[in-house]
């Protein structure tokens, strides 16, 4: 197993040195593969050892699975293999990978389906599965020709997937023209280009479309608990948009889950809480001034929220599996938060009405233009997060939870 070495010198120079913001060691030296992080004393580790360019799942993705014996906790990430995306799975406690898939073309998406331990992905127009212990892979389903359909999402019992399409060819020629965010995000808003959201029978392959609009249809994941329900959003500038909706995909029934109240309200980044009750979602009340993380009943409709300071704002934010704990990535100083100090990563209590929060990392070296994606682990010990701390090379690291004394 190849390792970067650094010198004890150096390292305790680095960990222990007496600044007013310590951070991790300059972008141009090598990391340790562990270390106590100076401004926060939490220890840091980084869970992949190989390769240069490894991305944990986007957060709304589980990556967690047990292993064959059921003893040890396996996560499943993307790493470059030859210039080529491929699945691995990283065992948090030996730290040892085993790589998954070997596409000559390598493999698109990230979707874990625990109840077949399969890895399912795309190349082109074909999705396959690769069995998480055997390596086997299997084809589900190719999609016609030039219908641009992608997939997300899968469902609690592992019986559908769900995706979208849309008349793409007006999509790609506004990306073509204009290949930022910036300059395509309104232009593709205002476009109304017409979406449509389908599952994927896992067993037979049949494709059903359930849904379609003149928006732009994106961020589907299905409930973890209930198989028949998926959520989607109402991409585009989130000030103009009612964001968040449910679809039963058996009736078809569909549901906003959260209408905005005031002027430049904004709500976005939605996920589901492990139990399947709540859509957790970052609001802003209004856009960059007063800052929430708020949950709403599935069910009911009842919404809960907890405010949080501008620098503790965060790109994205997770819950823990018991749901007593919340993370966030933080963000840089020019997100939609302007916070003059919010590159950490953070653990939030809820206290009342708020948050209390926790910096576990300081993430002043990262290029937030990679977003660090934070999840718990199963057991609740750790924050995992991808960063690209080291120089050009990006890696997945856990941090503990519990502080160093």
């Amino acid at each position: 197993m190849k390792t970067f070495s650094i010198t004890l010198l150096a390292y305790l120079a680095w960990t222990f040195a007496a600044t007013a913001q310590p951070a991790a060691p300059p972008a141009d030296e090598p990391l340790p593969l562990e270390w106590i992080d100076p401004a926060t004393r939490h220890k840091v580790v980084r869970l992949t050892r190989e390769g240069t360019d490894n991305k944990s799942f986007y957060f709304h993705n589980s990556p967690f699975i047990k292993s064959a014996d059921g003893k040890d906790d396996l996560m499943i990430y993307v790493g470059a293999v030859d210039r080529r995306r491929q699945f691995f799975a990283v065992n948090l406690r030996t730290l040892e990978s085993t790589q998954l898939t070997n596409r000559p073309r390598g493999a698109s998406g990230e979707i874990l389906d625990k109840t077949h331990r399969e890895v399912v992905y795309q190349r082109g127009d074909s999705v396959l599965a690769t069995h998480v212990d055997t390596r086997e892979t299997r084809l589900i389903a190719r999609f016609p020709a030039n219908l641009g359909a992608s997939i997300s999402t899968i469902n609690a019992d592992g019986t559908l997937l769900a995706g979208k399409y849309s008349e793409e060819r007006k999509a790609q020629e506004i990306l073509a023209q204009y290949p930022e965010k910036n300059q395509y995000f309104n232009r593709i808003y205002d476009a109304h280009i017409k979406h449509y959201l389908f599952t994927l029978d896992t067993r037979t392959g049949q494709m059903k479309v359930i849904h379609e609009e003149n928006e732009w249809t994106n961020h589907i994941q299905f409930s973890p608990t209930d198989p028949s329900l998926l959520m989607f959003c109402h991409e585009g500038p989130w000030h103009k948009v009612d964001r968040i909706w449910t679809i039963d995909v058996n009736t078809t029934d569909f549901k906003l889950m959260h209408r905005r109240t005031m002027d430049m309200e904004i709500a976005g980044h939605e996920f589901f809480s492990p139990d399947g009750q709540r859509i957790w979602f970052d609001l802003q009340m209004p856009r960059s001034v007063t800052f929430f993380v708020a949950g709403v009943d599935v069910r009911t409709g009842e919404e809960i929220k907890y405010e949080l300071a501008r620098d503790e704002w965060s790109v994205h934010y997770n819950i823990s599996p018991d749901r007593t704990l919340f993370c966030g990535d933080g963000g840089h100083e020019g997100s939609v938060a302007k916070a003059p100090d919010g590159k950490w990563i953070y653990l939030f209590r809820p206290d009342g009405n708020r948050f209390v929060s926790e910096r576990l990392v300081n993430m002043k070296n990262h290029d937030y233009k990679l977003e660090p994606n934070v999840h718990f682990t199963p057991d609740q010990k750790w924050v995992i997060f991808r960063s690209n701390l080291l120089g050009g090379q990006t890696h997945v690291y856990a941090v503990e939870i519990e502080r160093t004394r």
